[in-house]
C-alpha cells in the first residue's frame, strides 16, 4: 500500500510538524475527499478520518514521499490508524490516507483551534518522539 502521495487532514497538514518529523516539507497541495469526515478524538488533540457518506474531508496532499519517509510516518501514527487507498475529489486521483478505526467524538476536528491552541505543544511532543 506504499505510495509516494499521502492525503493528510490533521496534524501532518502543518509544515512545522512535517519539518520536525521528516526534516523537510514535501510538496503540499490542497485536497479533499468526499465520503469521509475528520472527527475529533476522545482525550487527544489530533483527529481521525472516518467514513461518512455525507462528509467531505479537507486536507492536503503530500507528494513525493520516499519509502523511508512513508515508514517513518507509519511508525509515528497511532496503531488505530489504518493506511487506506482513497479517492480524492477532482479527477479521481488516489492517495494513501490514515483512516481512524477507533471511537470518535460526535463533532469535527477544528484545525484553526489546533493551530492557535495546541500546535506549539504538539510540535514539542513530536520533537521528543523524533529524538527517541
Amino acid at each position: 500500500m506504499r505510495g509516494s502521495d499521502l492525503f493528510v487532514y490533521g496534524t501532518l497538514r502543518f509544515p512545522e510538524i512535517l519539518e520536525i518529523l521528516l526534516g523537510r516539507v514535501p510538496a503540499l497541495s490542497p485536497a479533499s475527499a468526499r465520503g469521509w469526515r475528520v472527527r475529533a478524538l476522545p482525550g487527544v488533540v489530533y483527529p481521525g478520518m472516518v467514513a461518512d457518506p455525507d462528509g467531505v474531508a479537507d486536507g492536503v496532499l503530500l507528494a513525493g514521499l520516499t519509502e523511508a519517509e512513508c515508514r517513518l510516518l507509519d511508525a509515528y501514527e497511532d496503531p488505530e490508524y489504518e493506511p487506506t487507498l482513497i479517492t480524492l475529489d477532482g479527477g479521481g486521483r488516489r492517495a494513501r490516507a490514515y483512516v481512524w478505526t477507533g471511537p470518535t467524538e460526535p463533532y469535527d476536528w477544528d484545525p484553526v483551534h489546533f493551530a492557535e491552541h495546541e500546535l506549539a505543544r504538539f510540535a514539542e511532543n513530536c520533537r521528543a518522539w523524533r529524538s527517541r
